[in-house]
């Protein structure tokens, strides 16, 4: 239980940074938020739990392919925002669109020969 609190409590540290960090500096925030250090944490974590590389392998080629789909939400909130839709209207938006991509990606990645 205590390496489960630890977990959240280093991940909930790094996206807490990342926002205090996008305050000051939204573009610097954007380069620090668009690192993968949240898959980098959660591939630690997963080694840590299961130290299998076939796994592994699996997991950061899935991680690949299930970030493509959530890209374009990262042009679409800007482009809502800047003509006057607001801010949770713009983002319910674009995560709606995310999870349509997503779906679209789940479909689609088997009849295209990918295992997700």
């Amino acid at each position: 239980m205590l390496y489960l609190v630890i977990k959240a409590a280093l991940s909930g540290i790094l996206i807490a940074l990342i926002s205090e960090v996008a305050k000051r500096y939204p573009g610097f925030g954007g380069l620090v938020a668009s690192l993968p250090l949240v898959s980098v944490l959660g591939m630690i974590w997963l080694w840590r739990d299961r130290p299998d590389a076939s796994n592994m392998a699996a997991h950061a080629e899935a991680t690949f392919w299930f970030v493509l789909p959530s890209l374009p939400m990262f042009l679409v909130i800007p482009a809502m925002l800047r003509n006057g839709v607001g801010f949770w209207v713009s983002l319910a938006a674009g995560c709606l669109l995310t999870i349509g991509l997503y779906g679209l990606m789940i479909w689609a990645a088997p009849r295209i020969g990918l295992r997700l």
